[in-house]
């Protein structure tokens, strides 16, 4: 099957561009196109896409809040598309659900990749970004303004080997770096991430990296 895309932004050559990458894929068709965010949110709703490319500044209603409506609304998963290298944007567009982060001048092959890295459940987090990410949830734990907090208690739904999975991942590991470290196989591995999403509730490794960290089982600089 196809992954599905709708790509969501305000510039009509920009829309264009990315609908001719995707599209020229066996793999990928594009369903739809949003000028706005508040036609993205209604493209998501009725063509049921597997990914949302979705730019944060746009008129009607910015990405931030389409984000933050479609992650509450669906399954599908938003990858955010920005011109601005700025962390205030990674930070709420992560925040706000999604799954991935990138600059529109993102090379052909990249955006393709992430399409097919989010679309398969995974998530995009290059090693800089986490690092920013983390440093502003320690920031905002600090401040006691972390955005919905995760207390340690729930964490006591997970079993000590998805405990560690999810210190591992955290620290920023593959799958197979988990499986080589903790000495199982990588389909073992990915079935502790899947249990210990569903157990938290989160929505992808992302959102396991935040409540990692918000919980307090992970702290930067910790091995």
């Amino acid at each position: 099957m196809s992954i599905r895309v709708v790509v969501a932004d305000d510039q009509e050559l920009v829309r264009a561009g990315f609908g001719m990458i995707l599209d020229a894929q066996d793999d990928i068709e594009v369903v739809a196109e949003a000028g706005d965010g508040e036609q993205a949110v209604a493209a998501v709703r009725r063509h049921t896409p597997d990914v949302l490319l979705l730019d944060i500044r746009m008129p009607v209603m910015d990405g931030l809040e389409a984000a933050r409506q479609v992650c509450a609304q669906s399954g599908c998963k938003v990858v955010m598309l920005t011109t601005f290298d700025l962390d205030e944007y990674v930070y709420e567009a992560l925040y706000a659900g999604a799954s991935g982060f990138l600059l529109k001048d993102v090379r052909r092959d990249d955006l393709v990749h992430a399409v097919r890295v989010v679309a398969a459940g995974d998530s995009l987090l290059a090693p800089a970004v986490t690092r920013r990410l983390v440093a502003d949830i320690v920031r905002r734990r600090r401040e006691g303004a972390a955005a919905e907090p995760v207390t340690p208690q729930r964490l006591d739904a997970l079993t000590a080997r998805e405990v560690e999975t999810l210190r591992l991942l955290a620290r920023g590991l593959s799958n197979a770096e988990i499986a080589t470290t903790l000495f199982v196989s990588e389909h073992t591995v990915k079935t502790h991430v899947s249990n210990v999403l569903s157990k938290l509730a989160l929505r992808d490794r992302v959102q396991a990296v935040i409540c990692a960290y918000e919980t307090g089982l992970v702290t930067p600089g910790s091995p």
